[in-house]
Order: structure tokens, then sequence, then C-alpha cells
């Protein structure tokens, strides 16, 4: 009878506890909710009331949270693999201008032709074969030279008339023409022309016309003569970049005297 009664009462008092919150509360969804919809909790214990409906499955993380199910953690999305960037083209390297080509100008007096005479002397036709042969090889700075114009002038001393003169220095040119002609050098690239005795050399200016005929003479011979000039192209030599040389590895230490 004591513990029939002493339940009697347990279930009075909280009944009388609750009194006020189960005036206007609900069942729904397990727990005794309020009008407001908010779960009525057990004072003082902070407990939320259940209703005979209650199950497992209904329970609220509010009220119990170890039975609520937790959601399953987000899939993580594997990362993508990292995209090869392709290197970029590489651009070639520039290549080297080529040389520009030399202009070439060369100029040979052949002077001491005898007096009154168009021909040429052996040192004539030997200095011009030197002074031909050097412009058709290469050397150290250029390659062979490429004939752009070859300009022949004859000359002649003072002595004599202006009009004998002038086509004495015609006929010395043509002479010169010839024979350079005659060395392989095509006719079309030569001009030539008389300059009788109007360009003399200056070092003639002290040939007095006073002197003996015979002096006179052999003082103006170097008026006496033909100017060749060589106007061409050729292209000057280019060196090769030497390698840079390997760093020579440096000996090992001979080993220290006992």
């Amino acid at each position: 009878m004591r513990s029939a009664l002493r339940i009697t009462l347990a279930s009075a008092i909280i009944a009388a506890a609750l009194a006020p919150a189960l005036a206007s509360a609900q069942a729904k969804d397990g727990y005794l909710t309020d009008t407001a919809g908010g779960v009525v909790k057990a004072p003082g214990a902070g407990v939320c009331v259940r209703t005979s409906q209650w199950t497992p499955a209904l329970a609220i993380a509010e009220c119990d949270p170890d039975l609520v199910k937790k959601p399953a953690p987000a899939a993580v999305a594997p990362k993508a693999a990292p995209q090869k960037v392709a290197p970029a083209p590489q651009k070639a390297a520039p290549k080297p201008k080529p040389p520009e080509p030399l202009n070439i100008e060369e100029k040979i007096e052949l002077q001491g032709m005898e007096f009154n005479k168009s021909d040429m002397t052996a040192d004539n036709k030997k200095d011009l074969d030197e002074f031909l042969g050097n412009l058709r090889k290469a050397n150290k700075q250029r390659a062979a030279v490429e004939f752009g114009a070859v300009i022949v002038t004859g000359h002649t001393d003072r002595i004599g008339s202006m009009k004998y003169n002038m086509k004495l220095s015609e006929r010395r040119a043509i002479t010169v023409k010839d024979y350079i002609v005659a060395q392989g050098i095509d006719q079309k690239l030569i001009f030539w022309e008389g300059k009788g005795p109007k360009q003399p050399i200056p070092v003639t200016k002290f040939c007095d016309n006073k002197m003996k005929r015979k002096q006179l003479i052999e003082c103006l011979a170097p008026n006496r003569r033909v100017t060749v000039e060589v106007v061409g192209r050729a292209m000057p030599v280019v060196k090769p970049k030497a390698a840079p040389q390997a760093a020579k590895p440096q000996g090992a230490k001979p080993a220290a005297k006992p």
C-alpha cells in the first residue's frame, strides 16, 4: 500500500509541475510541444517530455542528440589531376644577317712609257699583271673582287701640241685596254679616254722648259703614263666564332711528404 501510494504521489507531483505546460501543450512527432511549437521540457531537469508514440526513429537533436542519425559526410570530389601545360614553343634564334659586300676601288699608275710612243714597257706589263692578280685572288679581308668597271685613262707630257698629245694619250689608253681584255676582263666593263697633258704628276712642275730637250724629256717621264682604276665588289671574310673552351679540371694536390 505504501509503494502504490508513493507512485501515485510522484505522478501527482510531476503532473502538477507540468500542469502549466500541459494546459496548452499537444503531442507531436513523439514529443510534447507547446502552442508555439517548442518542445516541452521537464522543469529543473531540462529533459524533453516524450509521448507514448515516441520511438528512437523520432528522436531529434535538441532532445536526444545521441540517437539522431548523423548525416553522412559529404563526399569529397577527387581533385582533378593538374593539367600539364605544354611548354611555349621556343622561338628560333634569328639567323645572322649575311655580311654586306665591300665596295672596292683600286688604282695603279703605269708610268715611264717611251717618249712619243704608245707601247707598254715590260715594267708596265709586270705591274699591271700583279695589280689584276691581287684583285682576282682572295686575301685575309675579302674574297676575290667582282669587277664592275675598269677606267683606263691615257696621259702625255707637255712637249708638243695639244692636238697631237690628245691623240697620243688615246692611243696609250687603247693599248692598255686591249692588254686588259687579253687578261680575261670583259670589254664591256672597260671605259677609256685620253687626257693629253692636262693632268701632270705634281713633281714634274719643277721640270723647267729651259732644260736641254733630252733632260726635259727624262724629267717629264712620269707624265707619260696610263692610269687604271678598278671599281668592284667583294664579300668580306667572316671569321667563325671560336667555341668556348671547357674549363680545365684542377689537378689533385700532391700528397704531403711524411
